[in-house]
């Protein structure tokens, strides 16, 4: 079969979320609703989740009360998309979050390792469909590699 025979079926954001509900996907698999698309994420290197750490402090402090600063949380940005961004900031607190997911981000970062061209063609386009500006570029984490382990 030929790729441009292939039918796709492209999904809601409610029925995702009725997919999660229900169990269909196993505990912390890591799956996102990209333009109404299920995409599987890549494996987190060591360099990846430390560089997400590292944001997402320097953020809480930079924001403080009255923002929650999400480490990949997912966002109800659009009826056919809800990302996982690597860290949003958004406003309120994490209380505020418990019926249902935040649409509104304020600041949206992705640390992009080995996805950046995903990053930049399909992510960029959603948050800017969606009214939100997502702004890519190098960040200097200040991470030193000793003995085969990242260091501050």
């Amino acid at each position: 079969m030929r790729e441009q025979d292939l039918q796709i079926r492209r999904w809601k954001r409610v029925e995702y979320e009725q997919l999660i509900e229900k169990g269909i996907f196993l505990p912390g698999e890591r799956i996102e609703l990209i333009d109404g698309l299920l995409v599987v994420a890549e494996p987190q290197s060591s360099l990846h989740f430390t560089a997400v750490r590292l944001v997402e402090r320097a953020l809480a402090r930079a924001f403080g009360a009255g923002w929650d600063v999400r480490a990949q949380g997912p966002i109800a940005l659009d009826d056919t998309s809800e990302p996982e961004p690597d860290v949003a900031v958004v406003r309120g607190e994490l209380r505020d979050y418990v019926e249902a997911h935040p649409a509104d981000p304020v600041l949206v970062v992705e640390v992009s390792i080995t996805s950046l061209d995903f990053d930049r063609v399909h992510k960029s386009s959603l948050y800017a469909r969606a009214g939100r500006a997502l702004t890519f570029g190098a960040l200097r984490l200040g991470l030193q590699r000793r003995g085969g382990s990242a260091s501050r």
